[in-house]
């Protein structure tokens, strides 16, 4: 199956399974590291992001693991294109997966505001990002994710 893009591309639609594929044969095979991967899976989704159109701020919601760095990623991406980008940081920085961490430390250098969002959030407060928004950016969980949504993701995904 594939999705049609604005630009007549045809992108596959993967599976759970075939995205840990691609990323076990590129890491195992290829000797790519997790860092590259995730450069450009965040520049990739940016340059989508980019021909869909960009009005106005980008909010991207960040977890913890791998999804999250891919999202920093793009946050940075972003400000360098020109675009008002904000993250929701909805883990401790301490808690992100090496990867995502390097990332954070990369874009903590940067002018993009990173929100760390503690749980304790009203649904107002985190609507008030969301409304604010042109796109929102779900880099919270990925393929990695099992059972019930936990806190503080179900607040995020139910706002």
């Amino acid at each position: 199956m594939a999705h049609p893009l604005s630009t007549g591309l045809m992108i596959p639609i993967l599976q759970r399974d075939q995205v840990r594929d691609v990323d076990r044969r590129a890491i195992e095979h290829w000797n790519m590291s997790g860092l590259v991967l995730m450069e450009n899976a965040g520049r990739g989704v940016v340059d989508v992001l980019e021909k869909l159109g960009i009005e106005g701020q980008v909010t991207v919601c960040c977890g913890k693991g791998n999804n999250a760095g891919d999202g920093l990623v793009m946050a940075r991406h972003l400000a360098l294109r020109g675009y008002q980008t904000i993250v929701l940081l909805f883990s401790n920085p301490f808690d992100l997966s090496p990867d995502a961490k390097t990332n954070y430390e990369i874009l903590k250098k940067t002018s993009v505001p990173i929100h760390k969002m503690s749980g304790t959030e009203s649904d107002e407060q985190i609507l008030k990002f969301f409304n604010r928004s042109d796109w929102l950016v779900d880099a919270l969980l990925g393929t990695g994710a099992t059972g019930p949504l936990r806190p503080p993701f179900d607040q995020a995904v139910r706002n």
